[in-house]
């Protein structure tokens, strides 16, 4: 099988309070939406989705989580100088600090945000990994 991921969708509780978060937050424009329902975005490589939470619990045969699962995600960044503006610019589109920005042990700096619905977001500058143009990752050491 493949090594690669093809979507990844979020259970939320109101898309388009979700929508706006993305939106303006990171900036990203959806390519498809159903108002109400379901947003996706064109991301390098993959489609983020973000479907009513209901409506995902019904799709997979499982009951309606009411919060975020153990997990982050990541938005990696080309500068150190650019995690505390696009933390700044998330929580004004509705996140949640969860961590202010800072350096971890490893280098670089990172800070957490949470989306309206509570999933954990790391925005990120790792100086041993290189972001290309299209915003692809090249994971390094």
């Amino acid at each position: 099988m493949q090594q690669q991921l093809s979507v990844l969708t979020l259970g939320v509780a109101d898309p388009a309070r979700s929508r706006r978060f993305y939106a303006e937050g990171f900036g990203w424009t959806p390519v498809f939406e159903i108002p109400g329902e379901i947003v996706f975005f064109q991301m390098n490589g993959f489609v983020l989705g973000l479907w009513r939470r209901d409506a995902l619990a019904e799709d997979t045969n499982r009951p309606a989580a009411s919060g975020p699962g153990a997990f982050a995600l990541a938005h990696n960044v080309a500068a150190a100088e650019d995690v505390r503006p696009a933390l700044d610019r998330l929580v004004a589109a509705g996140g949640q600090i969860l961590r202010n920005a800072e350096a971890p042990p490893h280098g670089g700096l990172r800070g957490y945000v949470a989306d309206p619905d509570g999933h954990a977001w790391e925005i990120a500058f790792n100086p041993a990994w290189t972001i290309g143009a299209d915003g692809s990752v090249i994971f390094g050491v």
